[in-house]
C-alpha cells in the first residue's frame, strides 16, 4: 500500500473527461483521494476510454492502489432536436409546437427525439427543458406526431437540451440501443460497476443483470441504480432490494420532484442503503465552483461535510474533474473535508442489527455485525475479514465501524469493485495455508506495511476451513504483538 496516496472512508467518485483523461492528471486525483472513476457514456468514444482504462490499471499496478472503474449508462434521456442559430427566445405565453418530424427548430416548432412523446403526455402536464431553466404546460396532443404546448417560464432555447417529464409515465424502456452498445463494451473491458439511469422500478434492474449475464456469463459487474425519477422513489424498497448500489442523482432528481424535497429524499434514501448494507453516492453539483475556481463556496463545503453526516458511502464528481479547470486540485479540497468530519466519533458504528432476508446468512450476518460491537467495545484498530464474494466486506462496510476494515481475497475480480466501499481497504492475498497462519501472515502484512502496531486490538473474521470458501463462521479477537 503506497503511503503516498489519500485514504479516507468515504470514498470519492471522480468523472473523467477531456480535463481528466492523461496518466499525469489521473495520477495526481489517485493521490488526491480518488477512488473511483466514471465513465459517463453520454460523452466520449470507446477508443478514447479504452486509453484511460488502461491508464488506470497501470497506475494501479505502479502506485499499489484498487481504484475502481464505473461506467455510466446514459439511459433513455429526452431531448430537442437541432435549433436554428443554435438559440432561440421562447417567450411566456407563446405556443410552441412538438413534432417527431426531424426538423429545424425555431420559436414555434421543435423536433422531439422522444417518439412516443405524442402518446405519452396528457393535457395539464408539465414539459421542462435544459434543467428546468424553461417551462411549458400541454395544451393538446393528437397522439400520433404532435404536442402543442404553452410557455409558462420562457429563455433561450437551444438545440439538444434535455426534456423532462415530471407529471408523465413513460412508456421507454430503461436500455436504449445506445445502452445496450455500451455495456457491451464495458463488460468487454471488465468494468466493476455499471450505473442505470432513469430506473423506474425494480424490474429495470432484474432486467438489466439478465442482459449483463446473457451478453457476459461470468462478468464481475455490479449495478448501481440512480435515482432521478419520481416512480423510483415510490418503489425504492424493490429497487434497493434487487440493486448492488444507489446514487442519488440530483440534478434530474431535483428537476422531476420539487426541490425542496431532494434534501430529504437524499437522507431517506442513505438511510435505507445503510440499513441495507448497500453502498450509496451522492452526486451533482458537490462542489460545482470549482470548475473553475480554485476553492469550494462554503455552501459546497456543507454540502459535502452534510453528506459524509448522513453516511454516504461516496460523493462524486462531475463536471468539477472531467472539464474543470484542475481536476486534482477539486479531488484534494473533498478530500480534506471529508477527512475533518470524519473526525467526528458520531459518525461510526450503527445501533441496528442485521435485517435477515436471507436466512442462509443467519451465520454470517450475525458475526458480521458482531464482530463491529465487539470493535467498538475493545476499541479494536481493525477488522480484517477474508472474502471471496465480497459478502463480509458488503455487510461490515454497512455497520460504520471506526475500526479500519482490511478485505483480503483471492479473487482478484472484485479487488477494485469493492473500493467503493465505505472505510474498505483490499489486499490480494492467494496463500493456501491453515487459518491460524493465514490470521499470523495477514496480520504481518499489515504490520510491516505500518497499518497496525504492536498492542492493537484486532478482530479476524473468516469462514474455516478457509480453502472451502464457505460462509463467514468465525469471529477472532487477538492483540498484536
Amino acid at each position: 500500500m503506497s503511503a503516498r496516496v489519500s485514504y479516507n472512508r468515504t470514498k470519492i467518485v471522480a468523472t473523467l473527461g477531456p480535463a481528466s483523461s492523461t496518466p499525469e492528471i489521473l495520477e495526481e486525483m489517485i493521490k488526491a483521494g480518488a477512488d473511483v472513476f466514471r465513465v459517463n457514456f453520454s460523452h466520449g468514444d470507446y477508443n478514447a476510454v479504452e486509453d484511460v482504462v488502461k491508464h488506470i490499471r497501470d497506475l494501479n499496478r505502479k502506485l499499489g492502489t484498487h481504484v475502481s472503474i464505473l461506467g455510466d449508462l446514459q439511459g433513455p434521456k429526452l431531448r430537442i432536436g437541432e435549433v436554428e442559430n443554435n438559440g432561440v427566445e421562447l417567450k411566456e405565453g407563446a405556443k410552441l409546437t412538438f413534432t417527431s418530424e426531424k426538423v429545424m427548430g425555431n420559436a414555434d416548432r421543435v423536433f422531439m427525439t422522444y417518439q412516443q412523446f405524442p402518446r405519452d403526455v396528457k393535457p395539464g402536464e408539465n414539459v421542462l427543458i435544459d434543467d428546468g431553466k424553461l417551462v411549458l404546460r400541454v395544451d393538446s396532443t393528437n397522439g400520433k406526431d404532435e404536442v402543442v404546448a404553452t410557455v409558462l417560464h420562457g429563455g433561450i432555447l437551444s438545440s439538444k437540451k434535455g426534456v423532462n417529464l415530471p407529471n408523465t409515465k413513460i412508456s421507454l424502456p430503461c436500455l436504449t440501443e445506445k445502452d445496450l452498445k455500451d455495456l457491451e463494451f464495458a463488460l468487454k473491458m471488465d468494468f466493476d460497476w455499471i450505473g442505470l439511469s432513469f430506473v423506474r422500478s425494480g424490474a429495470d434492474i432484474i432486467e438489466l443483470k439478465h442482459i449483463i449475464k446473457e451478453l457476459k456469463a461470468d462478468s464481475k459487474a455490479r449495478v448501481i441504480a440512480k435515482i432521478e425519477k419520481p416512480e423510483a422513489v415510490l418503489d425504492i424498497e424493490n429497487i434497493i432490494s434487487e440493486t448492488d448500489g444507489l446514487m442519488v442523482a440530483r440534478g434530474d432528481l431535483g428537476v422531476e420532484v420539487p426541490m425542496q424535497r431532494v434534501p430529504v429524499i437524499q437522507k431517506m434514501l442513505v438511510k435505507k442503503c445503510r440499513e441495507a448494507c448497500k453502498p450509496v453516492i451522492i452526486a451533482t453539483q458537490m462542489m460545482e465552483s470549482m470548475i473553475t475556481n480554485i476553492t469550494p463556496s462554503r455552501a459546497e463545503v456543507n454540502d459535502v461535510a452534510n453528506s459524509v453526516m448522513d453516511g454516504a458511502d461516496a460523493v462524486m464528481l462531475s463536471g468539477e474533474t472531467s472539464v474543470g479547470k484542475h481536476p486534482h486540485k477539486v479531488v484534494e479540497a473533498m478530500s480534506k473535508i471529508i477527512a475533518q468530519v470524519e473526525e467526528e466519533h458520531s459518525l461510526y458504528y450503527s445501533e441496528r442489527p442485521p435485517m435477515f432476508k436471507d436466512p442462509s446468512r443467519f451465520i454470517s450476518d450475525n458475526l458480521c455485525y458482531s464482530a463491529t460491537q465487539l470493535a467498538k467495545q475493545v476499541n479494536a484498530s481493525a477488522i480484517i475479514t477474508m472474502t471471496h464474494s465480497g459478502y463480509t466486506a458488503f455487510r461490515v462496510s454497512g455497520y460504520r465501524p471506526r475500526a479500519n476494515v482490511f478485505v483480503f481475497t483471492s479473487n482478484y475480480n472484485i479487488l477494485t469493485q469493492l473500493n467503493l466501499l465505505w472505510g474498505v481497504r483490499c489486499f490480494y492475498y492467494d496463500k493456501n495455508i491453515s487459518t491460524d497462519h493465514t490470521i499470523a501472515d495477514i496480520k504481518f502484512i499489515l504490520k510491516k506495511n505500518g497499518l497496525i502496531s504492536t498492542g492493537d486490538y484486532i478482530i479476524n473474521i473468516a469462514s474455516i476451513p478457509l480453502s472451502e470458501k464457505g460462509m463467514t463462521n468465525m469471529v477472532k479477537l487477538t492483540e498484536v504483538e
